[in-house]
């Protein structure tokens, strides 16, 4: 019997969220809204400056927050990247912890990696990552007995940037695939997919058994400029092949068969860690061995959550609905 349903890979951040003001954006040299990549100076020079405007600290990155979800939902999660020997290494394992999610974390001799989330009145965020450790996960990090204890491995795309990540999802996806686990990829984002695009298709055809992305992710990847074909085209490599349209629901294509799932409507507020989200209502459902519009209609439904609130997780789900969109009759495929 697995141990976990899922043992998730990605670069675990420390995130900070901060209030600031316009002038203290404008000070720092940032363009308000943006995403930056910053190096160890940069950052060195950002926090102290805004650390006393802290409002909010959590374990944070993407495949954090899946996993997460996937405890949120009652599912058991363990959660693997590379830390550094500072402080927040240790928030960040206690963080994990308190979430219900397993700690497999490597550890450097560096800095963990920090994503700076700077809101200013108008709700707008300035976002500022600083990867540290991240970047120098390598495969002597992946603790084989907790992934060979698991149903699924989960990785993102946000994994293929430097060679020691490179080799450490590549060895993550034999040893799974040896050990009869099935593998999950996240597309994670656009620029991921156009970076790497031919190891991205690669990696699906060779070793992934569900694939998720948005469709601008997809399109990249495949080539196609339309949702649909996007997911037919992932489809003949991987055995699942998701698509999500924000507001337009989510197509599940597999085995040459299509199935659309809507969204579930609400006020959008904040789209941070929507995707995050989604791919953790999607594993979850398939780790409890529910058909793929289940999976898909509970995705679309924590997602919807995580969209009608500011920041990229939820402190709790209606259990009462989950349990209703679970005991859904399936659909027949449109084609």
């Amino acid at each position: 019997m697995a141990k976990f349903d899922v043992f998730g890979m990605c670069n675990p951040l420390y995130d900070l969220q901060a209030v600031v003001t316009d002038e203290l954006i404008q000070e720092l040299g940032l363009e308000k809204g943006g995403m930056f990549l910053v190096d160890e100076a940069r950052q060195s020079e950002i926090v102290p400056a805004i650390y006393s405007n802290v409002v909010l600290t959590a374990a944070g990155g993407s495949g954090a927050n899946s996993m997460t979800g996937v405890s949120l939902l009652g599912g058991k999660a363990c959660y693997a990247g590379r830390v550094g020997n500072d402080n927040h290494a240790a928030l960040y394992e206690q963080g994990l912890i308190d979430k219900g999610v397993a700690s497999s974390l490597g550890r450097g001799d560096g800095t963990t990696g920090i994503c700076l989330v700077l809101v200013t009145p108008d709700t707008q965020r300035t976002m500022c990552t600083f990867l540290g450790c991240c970047v120098e996960l390598c495969p002597d990090d992946i603790r084989l007995d907790l992934l060979e204890a698991s149903k699924y491995l989960y990785v993102t795309a946000y994994l293929w940037d430097t060679d020691g990540q490179k080799a450490a999802v590549q060895y993550a996806m034999r040893k799974a695939q040896d050990a009869g686990v099935k593998v999950s990829l996240s597309l994670s984002d656009p620029f991921c997919v156009n970076r790497h695009k031919q190891d991205l298709l690669d990696l699906t055809r060779k070793h992934v058994n569900v694939v998720i992305g948005n469709r601008l992710e997809a399109e990249a990847l495949t080539d196609t400029d339309n949702p649909a074909d996007a997911a037919r085209r992932l489809a003949e490599h991987a055995d699942v092949a998701v698509v999500t349209k924000d507001s337009q629901g989510s197509l599940i294509c597999s085995k040459g068969e299509m199935i659309e799932v809507p969204a579930f409507r609400v006020s959008p507020v904040d789209t941070t860690g929507a995707g995050d989200m989604y791919a953790a209502g999607f594993l979850y459902g398939l780790t409890q061995g529910h058909d793929l519009y289940r999976c898909g209609s509970l995705a679309s439904y924590v997602a919807a959550q995580v969209v009608s609130q500011f920041g990229p997780r939820l402190d709790a789900v209606d259990d009462d609905l989950v349990g209703s969109i679970l005991a859904k009759s399936p659909v027949s495929p449109t084609s």
